[in-house]
């Protein structure tokens, strides 16, 4: 059943442009819940979904782009519970099967039937092979997936559910060896590289240190609290070393995940340090005992975050701590805005507002 209309930026065929349509306006049945949409944060791994070639990735077309979103509840099924209608909300991106002992904690990113939904190509979150939230509604599975933001700027809220959460959780991470006097690198200081600067700076006493590839960037970081940025080039390792004493960084957060950061990843990182690859730039890292890496080196993946920190997110936003660089484009402008973003022409994060 529909209630009218609803747009929505549509991936109707793999590897063809996203399509600016309309579609019905669902209706939530059961636990759903209709989110009218305020704002959508456009992110990398859009990108990635984008460009995928037929059957890489275990989703069917179409469906709706957009995993970050922020709005306020605009209807419920019959069995809805959570925030009630008119409640502004943050959505919370990876949707789990809500029954596993991972969801039943708020941790649907680690969902341990991710791999029995992957096999039915049923989709795994809010634009990844499920309806997104780059469009006017968007239908919400059930209560638990949202987490109200009172009055904070939808703006602002939307780009918390991933770039915020992400960044977030690989800080959590590698929290445990910032203690004082301790260092952290960011290698990529873009939609989420910025965040990971605040954050690092608003929940550690570390000596955070930024690595870019534009000046723009290492501005941006600077302007987050960053205490010491620099360009990639051949030297920067040895840079990093010396702003660090000379025994290397505790932890490296790598938002880009070349071969050339992982390389830098390694080579600046102290024995016993921390590397958190977030970033999926295809680069690939050889684990063995007596190798090139430093000993003792401990590894993370950190893939999106759990419902109980996107709720500690959001609080650091409300409190002022946090906030995003945004770039905003209208809904109807998608396009635009993705062509920036491929281009590398934006400053933090992309987020498109219905029009």
């Amino acid at each position: 059943m529909s209630t009218g209309g609803t747009r929505a930026i549509r991936l109707t065929r793999w590897g063809g442009p996203p399509v600016l349509t309309e579609v019905a306006r669902p209706t939530p049945r059961g636990e759903e819940v209709l989110v009218r949409v305020e704002a959508a944060g456009l992110c990398r791994s859009d990108l990635h979904v984008l460009d995928a070639a037929p059957n890489s990735l275990p989703y069917r077309t179409p469906f709706t782009l957009g995993h970050e979103v922020a709005g306020r509840v605009a209807a419920r099924g019959p069995e809805a519970f959570g925030p009630a209608i008119g409640e502004r909300v943050v959505v919370y991106g990876p949707w789990g099967c809500g029954r596993c002992a991972r969801c039943s904690v708020g941790a649907d990113n680690h969902c341990d039937a991710r791999p029995a939904l992957d096999a039915a190509r049923a989709g795994t979150g809010a634009g990844l092979g499920r309806d997104g939230g780059m469009a006017d509604h968007l239908l919400v599975p059930s209560g638990r997936l949202l987490v109200p933001v009172g009055e904070l700027d939808p703006v602002q809220a939307a780009p918390l559910s991933d770039a915020g959460l992400t960044s977030y959780h690989a800080v959590a991470g590698v929290r445990p060896a910032l203690g004082e006097g301790a260092s952290a690198v960011v290698l990529g200081v873009g939609g989420l590289g910025h965040l990971a600067v605040r954050i690092l700076r608003a929940t550690t006493s570390a000596y955070v240190l930024a690595v870019d590839v534009r000046e723009e960037s290492l501005a941006l970081a600077a302007t987050c609290g960053a205490h010491f940025g620099t360009l990639l080039g051949p030297r920067t390792a040895e840079v990093l070393r010396r702003h660090v004493g000379g025994t290397g960084a505790d932890a490296v957060l790598d938002f880009v995940g070349s071969r050339s950061s992982l390389e830098l990843a390694t080579g600046v990182l102290r024995a016993g340090g921390e590397l958190a690859v977030v970033g999926s730039g295809g680069g690939e890292l050889t684990v063995r005992k007596s190798g090139a890496l430093p000993p003792g080196l401990r590894i993370s993946l950190p893939f999106w975050g759990t419902r109980p920190e996107l709720e500690e997110v959001v609080d650091l936003a409300r409190e002022g701590v946090l906030t995003v660089e945004t770039e905003q484009f209208p809904l109807s402008g998608a396009l635009e805005a993705i062509d920036r973003l491929r281009s590398g022409d934006l400053r933090g994060r992309a987020v498109l507002v219905p029009d």
